[in-house]
């Protein structure tokens, strides 16, 4: 089953948590224990698991990306101009695999899903992609 999940960003940069929609669909495909791959088809956002308790934690990565790869630099050469977003969703990468058990997301405590915007506010999509039965 392939599943298209729709993203509507707010920000340029933004870490927007996507486990309740994930955790949904997989409990609407009755599969009980196999893997789910969250993919994201953009070159300037990515997916991430993190923490999703205290949101100091989305701000201060948001705020490290940043002074790591500031949006204007002298020796970019991207004419678009959006350089930043690139490293960035290559530092984030572009998908997430969790296991699914007992029809249950299998993440941590303290552990989320992020769809990871670092070039909006934009329209995204990402792949939900259930193996096993």
């Amino acid at each position: 089953m392939l599943h298209t999940m729709e993203i509507s960003t707010s920000k340029r940069d933004e870490l927007r948590d996507i486990t309740r929609e994930v955790q949904a669909y997989v409990k609407k495909s009755a599969v009980q224990n196999g893997i789910i791959v969250v993919y994201c088809p953009h070159t300037t956002a990515g997916i991430a698991i993190n923490e999703n308790a205290d949101p100091d934690v989305k701000h201060d990565v948001l705020m490290r990306l940043d002074e790591v790869y500031p949006w204007e630099h002298p020796k970019y050469r991207h004419a678009e101009g959006n350089t930043a977003s690139h490293l960035k969703s290559i530092t984030a990468g572009p998908s997430q695999t969790i296991i699914i058990h007992d029809g249950a997301l299998l993440l941590g405590r303290w552990q989320g899903i992020y769809f990871c915007e670092f070039d909006g506010p934009r329209h995204r999509q990402c792949y939900l992609k259930i193996i096993g039965g």
